[in-house]
């Protein structure tokens, strides 16, 4: 029988406006008990009980490792509750950039101990980084029901501490996860302008002020270039993200 959190997620996502097949994708639940739902034949759903007490000390955390985790999760990653009490990380990645997914799988190990699953997704080029464990969602306090941006996102006072002392592995996991960089072209009569640029987008305004608060701590300058958009493309800015992050880091 599902949980009472996991029909709360669907009926978030389903209000979001997304289908069942990308439903199913982001929960492992199968596309044919969503239809279900949605149709109205959700059962009787049974309380989560309290997963296993936390007996992490976040002095004892890989601190970079798990900064850049962080802004892996906080970018495109998500948390979902499966069975006796264990929940699973995923972080959406492109198989263009295997690379990347790489990187989050050795942060997942690092943090977790024990190596992450690599799943590509059926007629799709998209990668999910996957990891089960009881204690996910007390080192991701920002974990749940719905949407990042439906429900406010705050760094505790421990995960803070962690993004002071590394915010270069916070932004590189947020740019990962859900930025790019590219080059920007500016034609003028007779000649074209080309300038590297970051850009990070989230429909999250708690998320974006964590990364332009890091860009802060950093002396990266940044300017809003749509209301979901952040963009960096001063030249001292991008060269400087360019010696953590880089077109191939």
């Amino acid at each position: 029988m599902r949980s009472l959190r996991e029909l709360e997620l669907v009926a978030s996502l389903v209000a979001a406006g997304l289908n069942d097949s990308e439903i199913s994708r982001r929960t492992g639940i199968p596309r044919r008990t969503i239809c279900d739902w949605r149709r109205g034949k959700a059962p009787r759903p049974r309380e989560v009980g309290v997963s296993a007490p936390c007996k992490h000390d976040p002095d004892e955390l890989p601190h970079a490792s798990y900064a850049y985790l962080l802004g892996a999760y906080l970018g495109d990653g998500y948390i979902v509750h499966t069975r006796r009490g264990v929940y699973r990380l995923r972080v959406a990645c492109d198989l263009l950039h295997l690379n990347i997914a790489v990187g989050i799988a050795r942060a997942v190990q690092a943090v977790r101990g024990r190596p992450a699953a690599l799943q590509p997704r059926t007629h799709s080029r998209a990668l999910d980084v996957s990891s089960y464990w009881k204690h996910w969602p007390c080192l991701f306090p920002q974990h749940g029901p719905g949407v990042k941006h439906s429900r406010p996102i705050v760094l505790v006072d421990w995960q803070q501490q962690i993004v002071d002392a590394h915010p270069d592995q916070l932004l590189r996991g947020l740019i990962h996860s859900d930025g790019c960089r590219g080059i920007n072209r500016i034609r003028h009569p007779g000649k074209t302008y080309e300038y590297p640029r970051y850009e990070f987008s989230n429909r999250s305004a708690d998320i974006r002020r964590i990364f332009c608060d890091a860009c802060d701590q950093l002396g990266v300058q940044w300017r809003v270039m749509t209301p979901f958009v952040i963009s960096i493309a001063r030249r001292a800015s991008v060269a400087k993200l360019d010696t953590f992050i880089g077109p191939n880091r």
